[in-house]
């Protein structure tokens, strides 16, 4: 399975692709982020993303795009444009009928550290171990996307197509999916 991972943003979508090999091995394939210049308009901006976004598409051939699940923040127009982007990836995946799944930062960093509290620090190391890179990928959006990537390579019903019992890695990931239901459901009532 081959995965390209998305961490939206307007200034910076970090895109990393990631392909799954025996034995619950990952491998790194490319990595890198498309930008859009800030003093740009909105749509100029969603434009540059979205033509990013699907080139990587056309050249890495995924079999799934896995992209963060935008969460509510205080700034509200942080939130808006990674939004805006989040959407235009998933377009140019469904324009192309490629699979597209959302992950939240908590499954991400639960998939790859095992603790869905990990600072950003601490995925990057992993993530430069697990794909065995002499350096952590930079920047940070680049090593997030190759997280997301793994993330959806590790996911519950792809490491475990056959019911078997569930690894550690499987219950830190569902273990994290439940908090971060738990957080959405504390947010909507308060």
């Amino acid at each position: 399975m081959r995965v390209l991972g998305v961490d939206p943003g307007l200034t910076r979508c970090g895109l990393g692709v990631v392909d799954s090999l025996p034995g619950r091995r990952v491998k790194m394939v490319d990595f890198g982020v498309a930008a859009s210049p800030a003093d740009d308009t909105v749509d100029r901006r969603l434009l540059a993303i979205a033509e990013a976004v699907g080139q990587w598409i056309d050249r890495f051939s995924p079999d799934a795009v896995a992209i963060e699940r935008v969460f509510a923040q205080r700034n509200v127009y942080t939130v808006s444009g990674t939004m805006q982007a989040s959407g235009v990836a998933m377009v140019e995946a469904a324009r192309r009928g490629v699979e597209v799944a959302l992950h939240t930062p908590t499954e991400v960093k639960a998939a790859v550290t095992g603790n869905g509290d990990a600072p950003k620090e601490q995925v990057a190391r992993m993530v430069r171990r697990l794909l065995d890179l002499d350096d952590p990928p930079r920047p940070a959006d680049a090593a997030d996307a190759l997280a997301l990537a793994i993330c959806h390579i590790w996911r519950p019903n792809t490491l475990s197509p056959t019911g078997q019992a569930a690894t550690a890695a499987q219950k830190a990931w569902m273990e994290a999916a439940r908090a971060a239901r738990r957080r959405r459901k504390s947010w909507a009532a308060a």
